[in-house]
């Protein structure tokens, strides 16, 4: 048996103030950091061992990934780093309140441009600070994916699935088991291809921080099951609290 966790990152100082984030490299909240680590507790009682760890460029899933490995006692595992894995690129909506914005354009758009598979956020120009070709972690990157100004889930998946296959679908039949610590989007990117999911109803899919969502395969990579280890109250409640960050305040 094959067994693969997603985690999505915890708590980010721009997922406390109900910021889009995309490719800004933001930091985790005190939240987030008990969030990384109480994950990290909860694998290891549940007897998880990992042979290999990948993540992002951005340091909110780098950090939870270590507070993660930190407390499961598995700091030395081998961990590669790909741009591939980092979040949707929001364009010029990056350090921007959600909620602000849904008074401005109206919650039907904000959903689309959060949620919708193939609509992009407006790109951002090209002579812009926060552009990826102004940023020294890409500049040896050839690939244009590398650097967009803009992102859809669509172009999340494409950037992600061919190395799925070539890299991360390899390594865990090499292990057995490995963790992924990563973001809202790129992974559901990961599991809208894993479980088949339509380009409709991945719009319904909100992943909470923080919670390791786990995937079992047979040895012919058939998908037995997949569950997030928490409770349904809290599971839901958490889902729920990321659905409603592009609503209008009641």
């Amino acid at each position: 048996m094959y067994k693969l966790v997603l985690i999505r990152h915890g708590e980010s100082q721009w997922n406390k103030e109900n910021r889009f984030t995309g490719w800004t490299d933001v930091d985790l909240s005190p939240k987030g950091i008990e969030e990384a680590q109480n994950a990290g507790k909860a694998l290891k009682e549940k007897g998880f061992c990992f042979q290999f760890a990948y993540t992002s460029y951005l340091k909110r899933a780098i950090k939870t990934l270590n507070e993660v490995l930190d407390k499961m006692d598995l700091l030395w595992l081998p961990v590669q780093k790909t741009w591939r894995l980092n979040e949707k690129h929001y364009g010029i909506l990056q350090g921007l309140n959600k909620r602000e914005m849904v008074e401005k354009y109206g919650e039907e758009q904000v959903l689309l441009w959060r949620r919708s598979y193939d609509i992009c956020p407006p790109p951002l120009p090209a002579d812009d600070p926060r552009h990826p070709n102004n940023d020294p972690r890409y500049a040896n990157i050839d690939d244009p994916a590398a650097k967009p100004a803009t992102e859809s889930l669509k172009d999340t998946v494409d950037r992600i699935i061919p190395y799925w296959e070539s890299e991360i679908k390899v390594k865990l039949i090499e292990n057995q088991q490995i963790i992924i610590a990563a973001h809202g989007n790129s992974l559901r990117a990961i599991v809208k291809y894993l479980k088949n999911i339509s380009n409709e109803e991945i719009i319904k899919l909100n992943l909470p921080t923080g919670i390791p969502y786990v995937f079992e395969f047979d040895t012919q990579f058939n998908l037995l099951k997949d569950y997030f280890l928490a409770d349904e109250e809290t599971l839901q409640k958490q889902m729920e609290a990321v659905a409603n960050q592009g609503k209008k305040e009641n």
